[in-house]
């Protein structure tokens, strides 16, 4: 562990002045303690992305392509190496990273990206290939900070100062590269004047929302009450919700859609409710090659999630199974709007994003 923390807090991914190695923000530390970790082998980056020290879509996507560049500029340095070798060894760790988190796009299309830069570039010599490499990775996060920020934008027609907005999981800054996704367009109003009321979904079993939403907002000043995920319907019935955002990890061509397990009972909740329920990502989390939700794995994970790990005592009696989905997904039908960097799909989605991006 290192303590590298830099004036802008937001900057949770790093990559070194000696571009060998990442500086991550770990997020299974927080709110209790802003802790930064250093990543340098491919092992390092696996287990970052697993163990959801860095996390959110965007983020994922960035720290993979830092990782694949971090890669890239180790084999280089062997002495020797063939550029057969190179690359046999730089797809090893596309593979790699991939199987970290297979829900959430942007990782497998950061890695792919980074990969077919460097085969772009065959011939050049390695040590070359690799500096383009790195230049490829801080492109990766140059583009989420500005397709954050053009979120935001198109977020912030949606609703006005005083409203109160219902959140599910962490969208946020530390999702991404800077104001968030799901929750860009709160920053970027209280930026501006703007005065929200939001209630922060906990998010079991990782509690998400607990410890990193209500972190973000209260540290910029937003008004923010955390409830537990099952208190979403009276706060809702009591009026005191105008819109519901959240991010998402994956978005099917059909405008179906891969977020944080509870996404969906939101969703049906919103639509029982009368509320808007918008949906907010970069072109980066839309997969155009996944034709509808049905197609998107759903990663799951540990029972000790579930039984004990943010708990004292286990809460869950020896012997009895967990079942521990990370995701679900929320049918398109149940969506409001899609809000992304080049504007505000609304259904049908299928026509909708390909007419928007061109597809």
């Amino acid at each position: 562990m290192i303590n590298d923390k830099k004036e802008d807090f937001f900057e949770n991914v790093r990559l070194t002045e000696k571009e060998d190695s990442v500086v991550i923000l770990d997020q299974t530390e927080l709110p209790n303690k802003e802790m930064y970790s250093e990543l340098k082998g491919i092992d390092d980056f696996y287990r970052a992305i697993s163990a959801l020290q860095v996390r959110g879509a965007p983020a994922i996507g960035i720290c993979a392509g830092f990782a694949m560049a971090v890669e890239a500029k180790r084999l280089s340095l062997i002495p020797n190496l063939s550029e057969e070798k190179f690359f046999e060894e730089i797809h090893k760790a596309k593979c790699y990273l991939d199987s970290a988190r297979p829900t959430a796009v942007n990782l497998s299309r950061m890695t792919d990206r980074v990969e077919k830069t460097a085969l772009m570039n065959a011939g050049k010599g390695l040590s070359e290939i690799a500096g383009i490499c790195i230049r490829e990775s801080r492109l990766i996060q140059s583009e989420d900070s500005e397709m954050c920020s053009k979120i935001a934008e198109y977020g912030l027609s949606l609703v006005k100062s005083g409203d109160g907005i219902l959140t599910h999981c962490n969208a946020g800054p530390l999702a991404t590269s800077r104001y968030g996704t799901g929750l860009g367009s709160l920053f970027l109003g209280k930026e501006r004047g703007y005065e929200f009321h939001v209630y922060s979904d906990e998010t079991r079993p990782l509690m998400q929302g607990a410890r990193l939403t209500s972190y973000e907002l209260n540290r910029a000043g937003i008004d923010v009450t955390v409830i537990c995920d099952n208190m979403a319907s009276i706060v809702m019935k009591q009026g005191k919700i105008n819109a519901c955002f959240v991010g998402c990890d994956r978005v099917a061509a059909n405008g179906d859609t891969a977020n944080k397990v509870g996404t969906s009972g939101v969703a049906v909740l919103a639509k029982h409710y009368g509320i808007p329920f918008y949906v907010f990502c970069p072109s980066s989390t839309i997969d155009f090659d996944c034709p509808t939700g049905e197609d998107i794995v759903i990663e799951e994970r540990g029972e000790e999630e579930i039984s004990a790990l943010y708990f004292e005592k286990p809460i869950v009696p020896i012997g009895v199974k967990c079942y521990n989905p990370a995701f679900d997904v929320t049918d398109g039908e149940l969506i409001t709007a899609i809000v992304t960097e080049k504007g505000i799909c609304r259904a049908p989605y299928k026509e909708s994003l390909c007419k928007l991006f061109g597809k």
